[in-house]
């Protein structure tokens, strides 16, 4: 071809008026045929107008001259040539241009007007005569051109696979379109279904609608009754902002009455058969059961009826005669040997209660205070359990000792058990204590009542055995996982003081639970932790007054008792054990009987 570059179809005059040309040269060869058109027809219109002769009318020939080879070149162009044709055809333009300057240059003093001038004549006829071999002969000796044969094959092929895709593509769409055509008729059925079904929801619609108005009408009705029943809530809730400021008032007297100044006595009379008395702390008996009993649970049984219902009961007074009050009380049952005439009446506060024991304060080998309680047969009942740094210190934990001891409950450990008691500043807090009197676990914090505190032991006991353990300030430490069900973790530390504590914190971030006190090494607050799994879980609750007995067993299998004060202290212990627990609570017996009137003796 003339040219490889591809063709520009952007627009034009050519191809807005002519076509759609294939190549560039195309269309350089018809404005290069066009030029050489204007050319001949300028030389023309010049020679008419200029006189003979003259350098205007050799212009005027130069022009129609230059015609022949721009409208030869503009032909050959457009012809699909090799590039040696065009090229050739470029030349001969070019001579012929020479020719035609050669001859404006010499005309008209060197032009001949017989024989003209041969050489420039021969000149320009050179050029035209390469501007016809470029579009005769050049053809004829070279390969045929296929460029334009394998561009309609390329062209074809890309026109049969792209007529072949659309064929698919509108036999994928024919079939999407059957489809259709069936999802929409399906659709059609669904709509006219669905227009019964909103025809048969409009009929419910409309009942429902009148079902509304007269429920409206009725609930009128009912906020009526409801703003009745509001104001009736209002004056209920005053009566029990009333009721509970009673209750208040009477939780109080409770709790007063609660701190008892006597006890009960369970005994067997001269008959053999069991009985209580209850004895005021100066030894005056207060009541009796009155009559004896088949056994030892039944008369425990109308003690605890007594504590029951004695403190609400009600006063009846009765008259009755002398002698009816003597039969009646012929048919009492036979007396206790030790209460032919008890002093049952309103004890005398000033009375000193009765003792059998003396307590007595001395300084040990160690230089520390002491006490103990020893009975007129000889026996120590009782001691401090450890010693004091002033004499003064010793009678003060005496003084305790003497304010607590009649009222104290029992309480059984084994091995552990929670106490719950009330603190100085009326809160109420728990404590886990093992048998050989340590305190293995506190509740850390007080709670406002007892049942709150019985939550917060209830937590602890349901989460410490399952509970993981970690070392939050040492990261190398190898702590251990939970179970996974427990909802706690132990958190062993160092505190300020050099110590080692722990504490039991919830997954809500509470503590629930603290060691109370250090410990001189992690390997021992670790134990310690062991220990409170262990224990916890299955350790019982005990509710302790201001102070409790507590009975247990040695490490060398024999029975002893301490008194605890509700701040955890030791008040006193037994000093010795005791072969049964039988023995261990009669010693106890023997302590709350005699301790609270008992003299003291320095040595």
């Amino acid at each position: 071809m003339a040219t490889d570059d591809e063709t520009d179809r952007g627009g034009g005059l050519y191809e807005r008026r002519i076509g759609t040309p294939k190549t560039n040269d195309e269309v350089n060869g018809y404005w290069l045929f066009g030029f050489g058109v204007l050319l001949g027809l300028a030389g023309v219109a010049v020679f008419f107008l200029t006189e003979a002769a003259t350098t205007t009318r050799g212009i005027g020939y130069a022009l129609a001259a230059l015609a022949p080879p721009f409208l030869m070149l503009g032909a050959v162009i457009r012809f699909p040539l090799r590039r040696t044709g065009t090229y050739l055809g470029y030349l001969g333009t070019a001579v012929s241009v020479l020719g035609v300057v050669w001859f404006v240059n010499i005309f008209p003093g060197g032009w001949s007007t017989v024989s003209g001038e041969p050489t420039v004549i021969g000149l320009y006829g050179v050029g035209l005569f390469l501007i016809g071999v470029a579009g005769t002969v050049v053809p004829l000796l070279s390969d045929p051109v296929y460029e334009d044969y394998e561009r309609m094959q390329d062209e074809a092929a890309a026109a049969t696979a792209a007529t072949a895709e659309t064929s698919g593509e509108l036999d994928a769409t024919r079939e999407e379109l059957d489809a259709t055509r069936e999802e929409l008729d399906a659709t059609r059925e669904e709509l006219d279904a669905t227009h019964d079904e909103l025809d048969a929801t409009r009929e419910e619609l409309d009942a429902t609608r009148d079902e509304l108005t007269e429920a409206h009408e009725e609930l009128t009705g009912t906020n009526e009754e409801l703003d009745a029943a509001r104001d009736e809530l209002d004056e209920t809730r005053e009566e029990l902002t009333a009721t509970h400021e009673e209750l208040e008032t009477a939780r109080a007297e409770i709790d007063t009455v609660r701190s008892s100044k006597a006890r009960f006595e369970l005994f067997e009379d001269a008959g053999g058969k069991p009985r209580w008395r209850l004895r005021h702390r100066n030894g005056n008996v207060v009541a009796t059961s009155g009559q004896g009993y088949s056994s030892r649970g039944k008369a425990q049984q109308g003690l605890h009826s007594v504590r029951r219902n004695a403190l609400g009961a009600g006063l009846l007074r009765i008259e009755t005669p002398v002698e009816e009050a003597a039969a009646v009380a012929d048919d009492d049952g036979p007396e206790p040997e030790d209460a032919e005439e008890p002093d049952v009446a309103i004890p005398d506060e000033d009375a000193a209660p009765e003792s059998r024991a003396t307590f007595e304060l001395f300084a040990d080998g160690a230089d520390e205070w002491r006490f103990r309680l020893r009975h007129d047969n000889g026996n120590v009942v009782g001691d401090s359990g450890e010693g004091y740094a002033s004499k003064s210190n010793a009678k003060r934990a005496l003084a305790k000792l003497r304010d607590h001891v009649a009222g104290a409950d029992y309480l059984r450990i084994d091995p552990a058990a929670f106490e719950v008691f009330r603190d100085a500043a009326g809160e109420y807090r728990w404590r886990l204590v093992h048998e050989n009197g340590n305190v293995l676990a506190d509740s850390g914090e007080g709670y406002a009542s007892r049942s709150k505190a019985q939550q917060g032991l209830d937590s602890v006991r349901s989460n410490a055995g399952g509970a993981g353990l970690e070392f939050p300030d040492d990261e190398g430490a190898e702590g251990r996982e939970g179970d996974g069900e427990s909802k706690a973790t132990f958190e062993a530390y160092d505190d300020r003081a050099g110590k080692w504590r722990w504490r039991l914190v919830h997954d809500n971030g509470n503590i629930i639970a603290d060691s109370g006190g250090g410990y001189a090494s992690k390997s021992n607050a670790t134990d310690a932790v062991e220990r409170v799994g262990e224990y916890a879980p299955d350790a019982s609750a005990l509710a302790a007054g201001s102070a409790a007995f507590e009975i247990y067993e040695d490490a060398g299998e024999e029975w002893r008792w301490r008194l605890r004060h509700r701040n955890g202290n030791l008040l006193a212990d037994s000093g010795e054990g005791y072969a049964s627990r039988s023995n261990a609570v009669e010693a106890v017996t023997r302590v709350k009987a005699n301790a609270p009137g008992a003299e003291t003796v320095e040595q």
